[in-house]
């Protein structure tokens, strides 16, 4: 039985979260649907997503990624998970706090990188659109994160007045009045994950963070600070599209957000599904990238002759891609059920001797008092 309460949204923070995390999915739609318009094949916006150096006309760029449809999908769900009654408030919230994370780790580095000088080459108005989406949405990350704190109430606690059926106000003769008694399916939060898909999840995404971020030191070292600046902060050099963080930042990011995750799995804590999903998805997307740019550069063909490094680089790809999926599908189950509405219903019993009572509440007499 859960024996924790469930810190709760009003149902304003609910709605002002939902209309925040649809704007968000709209100022990234906006860009996927303007990347499709300037393409010469719809094809092309795809294989620019997994890596492609293939530029849609002169003077221009692509302006999204492969993580962008992942926020678009991300803020939807997140919408919903708003809206839907039946979704634990601290998941609702959970998802409002992944979001607004992912956003503003992937969003931070554009606001620089979009004001340099080496982009000069491309539109003006085009760059000067995109850094107004960037200063948008992180301002909107920042109101989801405002939505969460300044949003939540507890749940009073109190049980109330319930009668053995009849209508509102009239009170029946009965022997005694017992708590109901929930079915036990173990402590934590509603919508908390159990202890099977919460280890896995804490496992494989502190497993995957940690990888990215030993790639991270090992290029720190191997380029200098100088080069590994470049890939972190932001270049001409690493550009690929207007709305993509550089490299580094993109996987020291990833990192973050995958031991972030694992860390509230490892507690159980309620947001700790939304936190894995949203962290997962985001992996699978880079894994999968890695893998596409490995398998078309020949590596796997020949992965036996290839250096220890590039071993390595062809595994981890594997592994990335390999864990998020199974970390999808672990987070993905439902969590503990929420019992909270049982833990106040009463129950009244005994209007007769021989009427049904609850298993766990004391007969009546056999003999009702006089004037029962």
């Amino acid at each position: 039985m859960s024996t924790v309460r469930d810190g709760v949204l009003t149902r304003g923070a609910r709605g002002a979260g939902a209309l925040i995390c649809l704007l968000l999915a709209l100022l990234s739609a906006g860009w996927i649907i303007r990347d499709l318009a300037v393409a010469e094949h719809s094809a092309d916006v795809w294989w620019a997503w997994l890596g492609e150096t293939r530029r849609p006309r002169e003077f221009t760029a692509w302006a999204t990624s492969a993580l962008d449809p992942l926020l678009v999908l991300g803020a939807l769900a997140a919408a919903v998970a708003q809206m839907r009654t039946a979704v634990a408030s601290s998941v609702a919230a959970g998802a409002l706090l992944s979001l607004a994370a992912a956003v503003a780790l992937l969003r931070i580095p554009l606001v620089w990188v979009l004001g340099a000088d080496w982009l000069q080459g491309l539109d003006g108005g085009l760059t000067g659109w995109a850094r107004l989406t960037v200063l948008a949405q992180l301002a909107l990350a920042a109101a989801l994160f405002v939505v969460v704190a300044a949003g939540r109430r507890r749940s009073p606690g109190r049980p109330g007045r319930h009668t053995a059926g009849g209508p509102a106000g009239a009170v029946a003769p009965v022997y005694g009045v017992v708590r109901a008694v929930p079915s036990v399916v173990g402590p934590g939060r509603p919508g908390s994950p159990y202890r099977g898909p919460a280890g896995t999840a804490a496992v494989l995404l502190g497993a995957t963070g940690i990888v990215l971020a030993g790639w991270e030191i090992h290029w720190r070292q191997q380029l200098g600070w100088y080069l590994y600046r470049k890939g972190l902060l932001g270049d001409a050099s690493v550009f690929r599209a207007l709305l993509q963080p550089p490299v580094h930042w993109q996987g020291a990011a990833l990192a973050v957000l995958a031991l972030g995750a694992a860390a509230a799995a490892l507690r159980r804590a309620a947001l700790s599904r939304p936190a894995a999903l949203t962290a997962a998805a985001l992996l699978l997307a880079h894994g999968a990238v890695a893998l596409v740019h490995t398998a078309r550069a020949g590596a796997f063909g020949r992965l036996a002759a290839l250096s220890l490094r590039s071993q390595l680089e062809a595994g981890t790809a594997v592994f990335v891609a390999a864990a998020a999926l199974a970390v999808l599908l672990a987070a993905a189950r439902p969590g503990l059920p929420d019992t909270s509405r049982d833990l106040d219903a009463v129950r009244a019993y005994g209007s007769a001797p021989g009427e049904a009572r609850p298993p766990h509440a004391p007969p009546p007499p056999s003999r009702l008092p006089p004037g029962w």
